[in-house]
């Protein structure tokens, strides 16, 4: 396991966060055959202690077909450390990695051995930060239109949501970028309160056409969002700070989101990915994959009902950067490659030494 800090290409920032970088947290496995597997995480350097010194000696050792007592094994073992946050992204990494290898020894695609019930995923095209400026946000969205994306998202919330006014203008930018068939969507990461985001999501939705309002309010604040929900004809959507699936449940039943989300690299992997997708499938709401795209194409194919991937900038930018065997959208969809063994990745070692932090 190792960690690599990959500087953005320019600043980036939503609502209540601004970053220069994104760590990635890489862990490999091989079978005793020499077979190896990976799987990543986003998450801070310290994911990579948490494996080497935790998850390692419940997992080397057993049987590649004993996966879901690998996975129990991985959650018991956090107990007294705490299993949302670090060590979930963890879990998330080594549990992508063995998935990954069981498909690999198979030789076939991850999404086969999942089971698919569908052979490609539609996709939105996210960035759109608060630090781009006007120009640099058309462009963009602009830019996954004409390449057949017809569904993209922007970040508003600026400031802590202080500066609604400036967000509806950035919206109507977009819009006129866009033009007036595709689909808007925004993202707040949880910066309004909840009597804001509902003034906000009438204007949005009345003078830009937005359709999709992520994390009006922060999604640990269920019944705030909830009221967003309640008192808006936008889709509320939530869900990607979710590390098990008793937190989507939780959203599930307070009745929260329109639109429920779940990462796989923070979710306690694609195993834990694949129970918030029955969730969904069972409270009957839509269900969508929270950015990292070259994972998600597999578990959404296998997925009861989805709706689609989030196409993030920064984390395409980046597996683009670090793996061969990467997927390029076609005709606003994502496709596993069926020629190439379990996540169909491969590292870039030489390139990824030059941000190696740990």
């Amino acid at each position: 396991m190792a960690a690599f800090t990959i500087p953005t290409d320019r600043p980036e920032a939503d609502g209540t966060l601004r970053w220069d970088s994104t760590t990635m947290v890489l862990v490999e496995v091989e079978s005793g055959a020499g077979v190896r597997g990976l799987g990543f995480t986003y998450c801070t350097a310290a994911a990579a202690g948490v494996v080497r010194d935790t998850l390692r000696a419940v997992v080397v050792g057993r049987p590649l077909d004993d996966h879901a007592r690998s996975w129990t094994s991985m959650l018991a073992a956090v107990r007294n450390m705490g299993r949302p946050g670090i060590a979930a992204c963890a879990i998330s990494a080594v549990d992508i990695a063995l998935w990954d290898l069981r498909a690999r020894s198979q030789g076939r695609p991850l999404y086969e051995l999942l089971g698919p019930v569908r052979r490609a995923v539609p996709i939105y095209g996210s960035g759109g930060f608060t630090s781009y400026d006007e120009g640099e946000l058309a462009r963009q969205l602009a830019g996954w239109v004409e390449a057949g994306i017809h569904r993209v998202k922007m970040k508003i919330g600026t400031d802590w949501g202080t500066r609604p006014d400036l967000d509806l203008r950035r919206a109507l930018v977009a819009r006129r970028a866009i033009g007036p068939e595709a689909q808007l969507f925004v993202d707040a990461n949880g910066a309004y309160t909840a009597t804001r985001a509902v003034a906000l999501a009438q204007r949005l939705q009345d003078e830009a056409g937005v359709v999709y309002f992520e994390e009006p309010v922060s999604s640990d604040h269920r019944e705030q969002l909830a009221f967003v929900r309640d008192h808006t004809m936008v889709d509320v959507a939530a869900g990607e700070y979710g590390y098990d699936p008793w937190y989507f449940r939780d959203l599930l039943r307070a009745g929260a989101v329109d639109v429920l989300q779940a990462d796989a690299s923070r979710c306690l992997g694609i195993t834990g990915w694949l129970q918030a997708a029955d969730l969904a499938h069972a409270f009957g709401v839509p269900f969508s994959a929270h950015t990292v795209p070259s994972v998600h194409v597999h578990a959404a194919c296998a997925a009861r009902q989805i709706s689609h991937i989030e196409y993030f900038h920064t984390h395409v930018r980046i597996e683009r950067l670090v793996f061969e065997g990467t997927i390029e959208p076609r005709d606003g969809e994502l496709a596993p490659d069926p020629g190439r063994p379990g996540l169909g990745l491969e590292p870039r070692r030489a390139d990824l030494e030059a941000y190696r932090v740990a």
